[in-house]
Order: structure tokens, then sequence, then C-alpha cells
């Protein structure tokens, strides 16, 4: 069991400890909405694994990094705003405003963003 995996709220939220509405789940990969939504749709992509951030991409399977792309414009299908447009942000590390130690890409979608970045 990785270090952090028992304190982690996403691994609590994927073993189901605490109830959250899975938008779409694979065997690898879960998606879920934001408690704090900053857009009419505001989900959490994650692994099911507890990785703890982007920089820990390049130690997983040699397919990891494209299934995980892949699954976002799934989620972002199956939420039915891969049409009009989607914003994917993944904060990495403290200075990047990453808050919670397991990977999570936020898919933000259903009005005009702006111009954010």
């Amino acid at each position: 069991m990785a270090s952090g995996m028992n304190e982690c709220i996403f691994c609590k939220i994927i073993r189901g400890d605490i109830p959250a509405a899975f938008a779409l789940q694979n065997p690898e990969f879960v998606a879920f909405p934001d408690i704090n939504p900053k857009a009419p749709v505001h989900l959490l992509v994650m692994p099911r694994a507890h990785i703890r951030s982007l920089n820990d991409v390049a130690a997983q399977d040699d397919g990891f990094g494209q299934r995980l792309l892949a699954f976002v414009a799934s989620v972002a299908a199956a939420a039915g705003v891969d049409k009009d447009g989607y914003r994917v942000i993944v904060n990495n590390g403290p200075d990047g405003g990453q808050e919670v130690d397991h990977l999570h890409i936020h898919v933000l979608a259903g009005r005009m963003l702006g111009d954010l970045i």
C-alpha cells in the first residue's frame, strides 16, 4: 500500500469510505463532481491508484498517460461538454495549487470560461 493512501481523501472516495456519485469509472480511473465547483460542470478525474502528482506519471507503465488523457476525453463526452469545449487543469505541487497529494485533473465546462491563462 502506498504511503499516505489510508489518509488520502481521494483514496477514501475511491474505496467507497466517503460517498460520491461517480460520473464515469473504469478499472483504472474515476471521475466525480468537485465539491466546490468553479463552473457548471466541474469534475475531478484521477487514477484509482494512489499516485501523488503529475511528477510520478513517468514512473507508471508506458501507456498510463495516454489512457489517463483518453479517460479525461471520455468524461467530457459523458458529461455532454465535448462539443462545446472544456478546460483541463492539473495543479502540481504546493506552488501549483495542488491541495490533495493524489494526482487529479479538473475538467471544467458548461459556460464560456474566459481567459484565465
